[in-house]
């Protein structure tokens, strides 16, 4: 599967309980930090859900 890097460009503060979540379960957590991970369905869907708070680029 293709890789993708994820990086939290936003905080969470001020954001809803599940956002939070979600950016933690992401393995982020605070400004800047980035991930590599393999693009499937579940994290297509988790990035989805917090795409303000991040940025996606290919690996």
């Amino acid at each position: 599967m293709a890789k993708i890097k994820i990086t939290q460009v936003k905080s969470t503060i001020k954001r809803p309980k599940d956002q939070k979540a979600t950016v933690l379960a992401l393995g982020l957590g605070r400004i800047s930090k980035s991930v590599i991970v393999e693009n499937t369905p579940q994290i297509a869907g988790m990035v989805n859900k917090v795409n303000h708070l991040v940025k996606v680029e290919e690996a």
